[in-house]
């Protein structure tokens, strides 16, 4: 991927697909569709709440939250009233959970968050919090099968553990190939390019402490664990 499409900024890289409605990075597509009917024949439902997100729409949702037009949490999932905080404190609440425009992992059609369509069906109010996909959980047997056996297709959730940076996802998968290259690439330079002069709120704070959040919010996630699959040896285009 060139830095345009790391940066969510160019779709070249992405395909979409009609059943399930998704996009994701061209060579990741066949991985998620392979892993989706593994779990169909165990009696999940795989399907993606959010995959591919392009820098527009990223920006609207750091922006919304900046101005306090949707709804922030801190660290412990508390709501925080963003017009009462200091740009940099909002800076630091949206970074718990929300990634920032350029920087956010879904534009690389890696990543995909996913929940069981079977509960959904059933009336269930997806709000893709960490205790759905605990044990007991609606998403919990999900969750069991996915740690399992997502490695057979070159999948691994970078946001297991909690970390300094962004509090744990485990419904945010990310395929290996694709992601560990895109990591690698993501440099304070290339992250400033993408957020000087195109309107992203909160500007001046986030160049000036760049470096810091690369660190703690992009680079500061788990490892690719080892995998052996024809899918895990798949090649990034």
């Amino acid at each position: 991927m060139n830095g345009l499409q790391l940066t969510g900024r160019d779709r070249g890289h992405i395909v979409t697909l009609a059943e399930p409605p998704c996009q994701l990075h061209a060579t990741a597509a066949e991985p998620f569709l392979a892993m989706r009917a593994a779990a169909r024949r165990a009696g999940f439902d795989l399907v993606p709440i959010s995959s591919f997100r392009d820098f527009e729409r990223q920006r609207a949702i750091w922006n919304a939250k900046f101005r306090g037009e949707r709804p922030a949490l801190d660290r412990k999932g508390r709501p925080v009233n963003m017009p009462k905080l200091a740009e940099g404190a909002r800076v630091e609440a949206i970074l718990c959970w929300s990634a920032l425009p350029g920087a956010s992992r879904h534009h690389w059609g890696s990543e995909v968050d996913v929940a069981d369509g079977n509960v959904i069906e059933r009336g269930y109010t997806l709000r893709l919090e960490a205790d759905e996909y605990r044990r007991g959980g609606p998403f919990g047997a999900l969750s069991a099968w996915l740690s399992a056996n997502m490695r057979r297709y070159g999948f691994y959730r970078p946001y297991a553990s909690a970390r300094r940076g962004v509090q744990p996802e485990p419904w945010h998968l990310s395929y290996a190939p694709v992601a560990r290259g895109a990591l690698a690439a993501m440099t304070t330079e290339l992250l400033a390019s993408a957020i000087r002069g195109n309107g992203v709120d909160g500007e001046a704070e986030i160049l000036a402490r760049l470096p810091e959040i690369r660190k703690r919010y992009v680079q500061d996630v788990d490892a690719p664990p080892r995998m052996r699959s024809r899918y895990a040896r798949l090649s990034s285009r």
